[in-house]
């Protein structure tokens, strides 16, 4: 039943076909006859949370993954963002936070089975879902496909990751029970079964047969059509709210026999910058997962709230925010919630749960205000009796660098590249960040023009300025123009921001940058000197607190960096930070950057610090990049609990 068309064997194979388990044998494989799991023979069912070793600080991955253990999860789910590890191409980074192997050594000390997602495309809600922006560097090339220029890079790639991952398997005495080839395949608009049949051929080829190899699709038939592949067990995802009966009928569609199993259970939703936090009753989400397990089905949860956002597209751009709270049953500091409790109790009908307290939350530190050139008070808090408040933190906020402008030198050391027209960041080889774009006024304008874009050229926002004068910011889908007046000669500047690359569907070739030519009432602009951005790399490299100190003779509005410094009381407790009547921009510190804040789109309204990255006994030194309009008397608020302005309850989730 179901199998007309979809290449796909219609008749189980017998579990007499199946080796069988001797003690000495390790084995993790699918009984078609009892509709189960095997592990070592006997009948198994998982219950897993998803957890993104690249959107927790290292320090902080044992307490997550035994908060998870503690659940009473026997499995977590791992993906692996490829554009995470090979930065350029041929260059790989796996060392510190991006130590996978140790992650990975990590989750198998603590008792952990894992479901590995090493993509190449794991979504994530992470910029481009994983794929490599340096891809873009060839324009035409078609992404998820059997596009040849593709699947060099994807073989390139798997022969690097995957010989890492086989000695970790179950079968060669490791806790990696199945591994996920692609990831949601049939919602993608290429359905290139060639390409599906290159990864089975690579992962078989460089895991060995025995391992486990599944997919993941919606339960739409169209998905599961396009999604699915002979050879790689399919499975599907739904949050709560569905139909479990229908949604599990969706796989009996594509798989009439094997396990029932839910590959990305949402227990809650990601927030877009402009609208409401997404909240969803734990109530819903735990008779969901109960309803699932009193079927048999293996499940796998969202169980962490996480960082470093991708975007998506629906109807227009939406970049999602950096916290991606989710809603999930462990906060983004780790904190155990409400709905972590009640799928503990649901758990716990099902399996015993492991013995012991669950670890408590985190400690958290309001460490006060830091403004210009003030010192802050004791910071709330201290003055109860479980606190010890032997001295306040010493805060101030010093302007060293007003203008980006004054420190093109700095942030863009080479010579600029010198266009007719604007070129893309891909264009240019910039992968992320910022880029701006520098061309003269080429007549006297006396009258107010109109400076302005084709429809989706501004990608993502574009910060103007007319002879060092902010005039206004570009955006993609939203705001395509603005009025200006000026001097021939006169210098303007376009500092383009990358938002994040689409992450889902069918747009995730996102190109940045000026993909169109600016135009004056509508003549278009020429002669751009382009200058890439490293803004990163020089603050971690310690600018601007290691330069000597630089004022402005400009105002506040427009792209402007600030500093400060802080010593916390002798701790270094995660914190999280406000940001008053700032307007946009992004936090670093001590060199680490901790994402976006857009406090007046929301709905964030505070950014996430790690206790991981303060330092005790010498100063914490804050860069806020600000681009739009920092405040008269610019400070940071340093609070014990993440802020949002607006929480949109919701009793069922859609599917991505």
């Amino acid at each position: 039943r179901g199998c007309l068309g979809l290449g796909r064997f219609c008749t189980p194979p017998s579990t007499a076909l199946l080796p069988q388990a001797s003690p000495l044998v390790r084995s993790f494989q699918l009984d078609y006859e009892g509709d189960c799991f095997r592990k070592d023979g006997a009948p198994f069912r998982y219950i897993s949370g998803s957890i993104h070793y690249a959107r927790v600080p290292r320090p902080a991955w044992k307490d997550r993954l035994l908060k998870m253990y503690m659940s009473g999860l026997s499995a977590v789910q791992v993906y692996i963002p490829w554009n995470y590890h090979e930065l350029l191409p041929g260059v790989y980074d796996f060392a510190g936070d991006r130590d996978v192997e140790a992650f990975l050594d990590l989750t198998a000390e603590l008792g952990l089975l894992v479901i590995l997602r090493p993509g190449p495309y794991i979504c994530a809600e992470w910029e481009m879902g994983g794929l490599p922006a340096w891809l873009l560097w060839k324009p035409d090339i078609v992404l998820r496909s059997s596009d040849p220029a593709y699947l060099a890079a994807v073989d390139s790639w798997l022969h690097v990751l995957l010989p890492k991952i086989k000695p970790r398997l179950y079968q060669q005495g490791g806790n990696i029970i199945s591994v996920q080839v692609e990831n949601e395949y049939g919602s993608y608009y290429a359905c290139d079964y060639g390409y599906l049949r290159h990864l089975l051929g690579s992962f078989r080829a460089l895991l060995g047969s025995e391992v486990l190899l599944f997919t993941t699709d919606g339960t739409r038939a169209e998905e599961l059509r396009c999604g699915t592949l002979q050879g790689l067990y399919a499975t599907v995802d739904f949050g709560p709210g569905s139909n479990v009966t229908k949604a599990f009928g969706a796989q009996r569609q594509v798989e009439p026999r094997g396990p029932l199993v839910n590959s990305e259970y949402y227990t809650g939703w990601l927030d877009y910058w402009g609208g409401a936090h997404a909240n969803t009753s734990s109530a819903l989400v735990a008779q969901g997962l109960e309803d699932m397990l009193r079927l048999g089905a293996s499940v796998n949860m969202q169980f962490l709230s996480l960082f470093r956002p991708g975007a998506d597209f629906k109807d227009q751009y939406k970049p999602v925010t950096t916290s991606y709270d989710y809603d999930a049953p462990l906060s983004e500091a780790g904190d155990p919630t409400e709905k972590l409790f009640a799928i503990r109790t649901v758990i716990s009908k099902f399996q015993p749960l492991p013995a012991g307290p669950m670890p408590p939350a985190t400690p958290k530190y309001a460490y006060g205000r830091v403004a210009l050139q003030k010192v802050s008070a004791c910071p709330k808090g201290c003055a109860t009796p479980a606190w010890h408040c032997p001295a306040a933190p010493r805060l101030s906020l010093s302007l060293q660098y007003a203008d980006l402008l004054d420190v093109l030198d700095v942030l863009s050391p080479w010579e600029p590249i010198q266009s007719q027209f604007p070129l893309t960041f891909e264009a240019i080889k910039q992968t992320h960040g910022f880029v701006l774009y520098r061309t003269q006024l080429p007549r006297d304008i006396l009258a107010p023009a109109v400076l302005s874009t084709p429809p989706h050229s501004i990608c993502d926002r574009g910060y103007v300025m007319l002879q060092n004068e902010y005039q206004g910011t570009l955006e993609r889908d939203r705001q395509v123009a603005l009025r200006v007046t000026g001097r021939a000669g006169d210098m303007l500047d376009v500092l383009l921001e990358n938002m994040g690359r689409i992450s889902f569907g069918t747009n995730i070739s996102d190109f940045k940058g000026l993909k169109g030519n600016l135009s004056l009432d509508s003549s278009p602009l020429s002669n751009w000197l382009i200058h890439p951005l490293a803004i990163d790399t020089a603050i971690q490299q310690g600018w601007p607190h290691t330069a000597l100190p630089k004022s402005s003779s400009r105002g506040r509005a427009g792209p402007a960096f600030y500093t400060g410094t802080f010593e916390t009381p002798g701790i270094a407790w995660d914190t999280f930070v406000n940001f008053p009547s700032w307007s946009k921009g992004q936090l670093w510190i001590n060199g680490f950057n901790l994402g976006r804040y857009w406090p007046c789109r929301g709905p964030q309204q505070t950014l996430f610090v790690p206790g991981s990255v303060l330092h005790i006994g010498q100063p914490n030194n804050i860069t806020v990049l600000e681009l739009e309009g920092a405040p008269l008397t610019p400070s940071l608020l340093f609070l014990d609990q993440p802020l949002f302005n607006r929480t949109l309850s919701r009793s069922t989730m859609a599917t991505e």
